[in-house]
């Protein structure tokens, strides 16, 4: 078994996390952290959980993790690179939910998070956690950093034309929407369900956080600098996300078949037939990406729709992906869940 600490276990992610450890057959809850909540059972808070976690939130400073095999930071940006070291220090593995090791270029991740790195030789160390990239380095990693939402829907479906290199890398457009959960479970006015219900908005346009993210690992993928515009939207929904990609095509091929060639092993990919239109409910609650690809009035123009769900695929689902190549046990246990229709 493994024995799995989570470190802020009180936000959406963290809920989600527990909800999938909590099924998991290999794992062991040992410590759930939460510095306001500490001493109140975990059920009592997120009552989806009773007769399936039994622990009650710990305060971090007093919680025993450096006994577990790995650490899950469900926390806001700012933390984990803080208390990492500690951990990976006393031989546990690390994995976290937050953005604080996915950027390489610490300055340039200062200038985004607006804080300075407290750990920047982590961030060289760290695996960047998007399995259909970086599988074998996961498998041998001591820290892992959990890929955001946005970027792993954006980045699944470029992927394929990418590597291939059979568009014009310089003017990448990903046309992204979420679901509120995405913002967090805090207390903030847009959030408000008066506010957010009913409505559709942009929000970003200028410079978002995940762009730099979005734009490295795409950049890996070409093997040079990309341009790419980002522009998220907030959608009157609880989870998902959709993401309407638009790529210019500089060389011909079947790309239907690229697709389906390029996921075929993939556990959480599923490359819809042709001219499909996927759903964010048709991934609810569960850790697939279903993708489908459209050449509009057979111009130039590729159109790739990816969704996801934010807080599995986008957030703790892929996170327990990542356990599960990291302790070598098959990378869907405990994430073959359905997802929930209606």
């Amino acid at each position: 078994m493994v024995k799995v600490g989570v470190v802020g276990g009180t936000g959406y992610t963290g809920v989600e996390l527990l909800r999938l450890l909590a099924q998991h057959p290999q794992c062991e809850l040992t410590a759930i952290t939460s510095r306001g909540e500490a001493g109140l059972p975990v059920a009592d808070m997120f009552p989806s959980l009773r007769g399936r976690v039994s622990l009650a939130f710990s305060d971090p400073a007093k919680a025993d993790l450096e006994h577990c095999d790995v650490v899950f930071f469900a926390t806001p940006n700012g933390i984990a690179m803080q208390q990492a070291q500690r951990l990976l220090d006393a031989g546990v593995r690390v994995i976290d939910l937050a953005a604080d090791f996915r950027i390489k270029d610490v300055a340039e991740w200062s200038k985004w998070y607006g804080m300075e790195h407290a750990a920047p030789a982590l961030v060289a160390e760290a695996v960047y956690g998007l399995p259909e990239m970086n599988r074998e380095s996961i498998r041998g990693a001591r820290l892992v950093a959990n890929p955001g939402c946005y970027p792993t829907a954006v980045q699944l479906g470029f992927m394929p034309l990418v590597e291939a290199g059979l568009v014009d890398t310089t003017g990448l457009i990903a046309d992204a929407k979420s679901g509120v959960s995405g913002a967090g479970r805090k207390a903030e006015v847009h959030t408000l369900f008066s506010e957010a219900s009913d409505n559709f908005k942009a929000y970003g346009v200028a410079g978002h956080r995940h762009l730099p993210e979005i734009r490295q690992g795409v950049s890996l993928m070409a093997g040079k600098p990309v341009g790419l515009t980002f522009v998220p939207h907030l959608t009157p929904l609880i989870r998902g996300i959709h993401a309407t990609l638009y790529a210019r095509i500089t060389r011909e091929a079947d790309f239907q078949a690229l697709f389906e060639e390029r996921y075929r092993n993939e556990p959480f990919v599923d490359v819809l037939p042709a001219k499909s239109h996927p759903e964010t409910r048709s991934v609810r609650a569960s850790n697939w990406c279903r993708i489908a690809l459209h050449r509009p009035q057979g111009g130039d123009t590729l159109v790739v729709l990816s969704v996801i769900d934010n807080l599995v695929k986008g957030a703790a689902g892929q996170a327990v992906q990542n356990m599960n190549i990291m302790f070598d046990l098959p990378e869907s246990m405990g994430l073959t869940q359905i997802p929930i229709l209606p």
